[in-house]
């Protein structure tokens, strides 16, 4: 199915992932609405973008505020009419042991990890909804199939994305055709682990870079490109992609 011509919106689109997806949509001739927190990183991307023949408007904005998410939606739909594609992407991973008590960083990864997800589907569903039409990416986790030591409250909060993603399509697929895709990357080179201020979790994660060949950003934004191109009679509800070497 040809996505020319379409309009979505990528939160968590200064990095890693994000980023990805923006510049892989945007060179299948997306309009690419790209949202984060970081204004010069997106200046950079939409130059970068713009100067590639795409299309995409920055939108700096904040996932745990849903006026931000709000506004960020409305500024899409003011200039082009409508909004096709959202990918819930930005997303916080600090590791740490729970009787580290560092929970200033747990509800920061519900805020943005949870919280996020919720804010940013809200603001663009309406628009969805009165189009009849609208894929939905939520970015959940390895962590939210299995429970990793260190990861406790980060594998809590993928999978509630995971299971909010089950729900989501089951209550607007059929209602009013519009599809929503879960994504479960294992391990993926991205800014991630330069969140984790514990020493011994951050030496962990290096170690297991080291140890094996981590899937990239593209890999990941193609993965989405797969299902958003498929038939639209046919709904990706799931797709569970890893580093060929990782056996966990």
């Amino acid at each position: 199915m040809s996505i020319r011509g379409k309009i979505a919106l990528v939160t968590g689109a200064s990095s890693g992932i994000g980023a990805a997806t923006a510049r892989k949509l945007a060179a299948e001739g997306v309009v690419v609405g790209l949202a984060a927190r970081r204004k010069e990183r997106l200046d950079a991307l939409a130059a970068e973008i713009t100067g590639a023949g795409g299309k995409a408007v920055t939108l700096p904005s904040d996932v745990t505020d849903p006026a931000s998410c709000k506004a960020a939606a409305d500024a899409l739909i003011t200039q082009f009419g409508r909004i096709d594609v959202l990918v819930n992407n930005a997303g916080l991973m600090p590791l740490s042991s729970v009787d580290s008590l560092k929970v200033d960083e747990w509800k920061r990864m519900v805020d943005v990890n949870i919280s996020g997800v919720l804010n940013a589907t809200a603001a663009v569903l309406p628009q969805m909804i009165a189009q009849h039409s609208g894929h939905i990416f939520n970015m959940s986790s390895i962590a939210g199939r299995k429970v990793f030591a260190g990861l406790a409250v980060y594998c809590a909060t993928k999978a509630a994305v995971t299971a909010f993603s089950d729900g989501l399509r089951m209550e607007i697929g059929p209602k009013h055709n519009i599809r929503v895709t879960c994504i479960q990357p294992g391990a993926v080179r991205s800014e991630l682990y330069e969140q984790i201020t514990d020493a011994s979790y951050r030496k962990q994660m290096d170690d297991l870079a080291a140890s094996m060949t981590y899937l990239e950003g593209d890999d990941i934004a193609d993965t989405i490109l797969f299902a958003l191109k498929a038939p639209s009679r046919m709904d990706v509800a799931e797709l569970f992609v890893l580093p060929t070497e990782q056996g966990w």
